[in-house]
């Protein structure tokens, strides 16, 4: 007997087969030969979708977060490279390495 390789399934293929088992119209077996995959993986599938179901309809709507940026640090930062802009400019200009022209 060979040994199979691992195969990934897509979200889609997924969903698939977790609404089949939830329809009920048909055992583990038989979905799992239908769909080649495992039953336990079908259970798996079967119970994530059921869990994540009251997400698809939000029931709780996220609020606006707050920036996680301090706006005070980052003006600070921004004068920072202002003055460093600045004296570069100058010393360069001394230095006629800075054309007049910008």
């Amino acid at each position: 007997m060979t040994k199979r390789s691992r195969r990934t399934h897509s979200p889609a293929f997924k969903a698939k087969v977790a609404l089949a088992a939830i329809k009920g119209e048909k055992t583990l077996a038989e979905l799992a030969q239908q769909f080649d995959v495992h039953p336990n993986q079908i259970t798996t599938w079967k119970s994530q979708l059921l869990e994540g179901a009251a997400g698809v309809f939000g029931q709780e709507k996220a609020e606006p977060k707050e920036a996680a940026v301090d706006l005070k640090s980052l003006h600070a930062k921004i004068g920072e490279l202002t003055l460093a802009n600045d004296f570069l400019e100058g010393a360069l200009s001394k230095a006629g390495l800075l054309s007049a022209k910008r």
